[in-house]
């Protein structure tokens, strides 16, 4: 096997991460991994193994990054129900090429592979399942700082809002106007705040 030529294994893995969240795991091919990574077959193959490998590589590193900005914002945010309300805020003004605007590449992921690669589709789900445990963890932090009552049940709130996150992403996909994702990202943050009045 061919050893792989110096390269910076970070950009690697953005280039993946980025051609294979556009494409999907199937019709991403070698040609195009060749193209985005600036490689040769041989120092990929060299350099992580196998296509399934360098997938999962590229859905960890999505997951982390995901995760991280989610944390950001909640560090930031003024309590834990108007940082998960600000989530869908974010969404409003991204660029018209930032990648953010595709649906969620765990999503898509789990969509492709479910029925072909169980591998890679359970690792889907398991990241997603994180997801929502760090959504929990919010609502929980929200009920016990007192914006929400005692019996709310937080894994059922993030269970909706990882919902809703996903929906308002479809429609980025779609191409909706910035005044219809606007109007939808705020309608889903005002459900986030009424929350704490809803079960008062």
């Amino acid at each position: 096997m061919a050893r792989a030529a110096n390269y910076d294994r970070d950009a690697a893995l953005d280039a993946a991460m980025a051609v294979f969240w556009r494409k999907g795991y199937h019709a991403t091919s070698l040609k195009d991994l060749e193209a985005a990574l600036n490689m040769k077959p041989g120092s990929i193959y060299a350099a992580f193994e196998s296509k399934e490998n360098l997938y999962l590589l590229a859905i960890s590193r999505y997951f982390e990054a995901s995760r991280e900005g989610f944390r950001a914002q909640m560090a930031k945010s003024t309590s834990p129900l108007a940082g998960l309300a600000a989530q869908f805020q974010n969404y409003i003004d991204l660029a018209g090429a930032d990648r953010s605007r595709q649906a969620c590449m765990l999503m898509k992921t789990l969509v492709d592979t479910k029925s072909t690669d169980p591998k890679i589709a359970k690792v889907s789900q398991n990241y997603l399942d994180q997801m929502c445990a760090e959504f929990a963890a919010s609502f929980e932090a929200a009920r016990d700082a007192g914006e929400l009552p005692q019996d709310v049940d937080p894994k059922r709130l993030a269970r909706r809002f990882q919902a809703n996150v996903t929906a308002l992403r479809v429609e980025l996909m779609r191409g909706a106007s910035k005044e219809d994702i606007a109007a939808l990202a705020a309608d889903m943050a005002r459900e986030t705040m009424m929350l704490g009045v809803a079960h008062s």
